[in-house]
């Protein structure tokens, strides 16, 4: 049966709600955040859910602005600052339907300053998968029993800094900054506005339901290079831009492509596959090999990394082999130091070729431009 409301009209309309109040860094967020307003109403279809994260450096950049434009459009909104875990699975599995949990300040449970908050993370962690749950024991003293609460429903956060990496792989992750003089947002009155976003909301609610039958099973077309993770948190959102039809799909796309981009790029990930690439990217480009001296030099010497300051001292020879030993040369060794000639004198260092098995499987896209060698390495390749 023919939706009666025009799927791609109406993402346009949510997409120029959020432009009205809220300022993103570039177009793609627009398009994911719209998406994933429509991909809340429609849980039932897919195996997963991505989270939206609203994340920046600095307080006033619009992420709880971001926020509240999302409450007015998602069904069943709960907002959670310092929602303990078990009020959330809770009201999660509480059987009166599905809420959208927004979590604001999302900081205050895994920044810096927080105290254990394993059980929270479980919870979204969980709350991923349509088959997530979380296991709890109820009852009194002796008289207890394990229980299974359903942990899955859509997440929305924003916060301060970052979230754990477990969160950080399953979120479409929209970095925000504060205004330029020269970008200006309608103020967002609740009374007047909260009206207006729920129509939409209301709208999409209608849409979802006569669209549901195009997206329940479907399995959407995946850009070159999105796989794995990156997949599973896009296709909802890709399956919910081919229902709508219209410039949506390639939109779609587009958008996912470069905030997957985006998230590589700042994302290193650990500290081994940081220090992966920053050999990769700063230490030995266009270089074939390095002596360890030279190498240790120039990465204790990056002003922007970890490393000359390792829990109070510089990375050293002997920690660097043992970082770099936990992984594998094309030939199923363990990275390790060769001799390097150098002149007059044999120093021991690495060769570029062992790096370059973990540079592939690990390693975030390079970055377009390699920098120069190093001063004085230029004829040791």
């Amino acid at each position: 049966m023919t939706s009666p409301i025009d799927g791609a009209a109406l993402l346009n309309e949510v997409e120029a709600f959020h432009r009205r109040f809220n300022v993103f860094p570039h177009e793609a967020a627009y398009v994911a955040v719209a998406l994933w307003d429509a991909h809340a109403h429609l849980l039932d279809c897919f195996d997963s859910t991505p989270r939206i994260a609203f994340l920046s450096p600095e307080p006033g950049s619009g992420k709880t602005r971001a926020l509240e434009i999302v409450e007015t459009l998602v069904p069943q909104p709960m907002t959670a600052v310092n929602a303990s875990a078990a009020a959330l699975f809770r009201s999660v599995s509480s059987g009166n339907g599905k809420p959208t949990i927004l979590f604001d300040e999302i900081d205050t449970v895994f920044g810096p300053k927080a105290g254990d908050n394993e059980e929270l993370r479980g919870f979204l962690n969980a709350g991923h998968r349509r088959t997530g749950v979380t296991y709890r024991c109820i009852g009194d003293g002796g008289n207890q029993s394990v229980q299974a609460f359903p942990s899955y429903c859509a997440v929305a956060v924003a916060g301060l800094g970052s979230l754990p990496d477990t969160i950080l792989s399953r979120s479409v992750i929209i970095r925000m900054r504060r205004r330029a003089r020269n970008e200006t947002v309608e103020p967002f009155r609740a009374r007047v506005h909260e009206a207006e976003g729920h129509k939409l909301r209301d709208q999409l609610a209608t849409w979802a339901e006569h669209a549901r039958g195009f997206i329940m099973g479907a399995w959407p077309d995946m850009p070159e290079g999105v796989s794995d993770r990156p997949a599973d948190v896009w296709e909802p959102l890709l399956a919910i831009a081919d229902a709508a039809g219209g410039d949506w799909p390639e939109r779609a796309r587009a958008a996912c492509v470069t905030l997957v981009n985006a998230s590589r790029a700042n994302d290193k990930g650990s500290i081994g596959v940081r220090l992966l690439t920053d050999l990769r990217d700063h230490v030995m480009p266009g270089i074939d090999r390095l002596p360890t001296v030279a190498i240790l030099d120039r990465l204790n010497s990056m002003d922007d990394a970890p490393w000359a300051d390792l829990n109070g001292k510089p990375l050293d020879n002997r920690r660097l082999s043992k970082m770099l030993a936990e992984y594998m040369t094309a030939e199923n060794e363990p990275i390790s130091s060769r001799n390097i000639k150098t002149g007059a004198s044999v120093l021991k260092g690495y060769h570029a070729a062992d790096l370059h098995d973990a540079w592939q499987r690990y390693c975030p896209p390079p970055p377009e431009s390699p920098l120069p060698p190093l001063p004085g390495t230029e004829n040791l390749a």
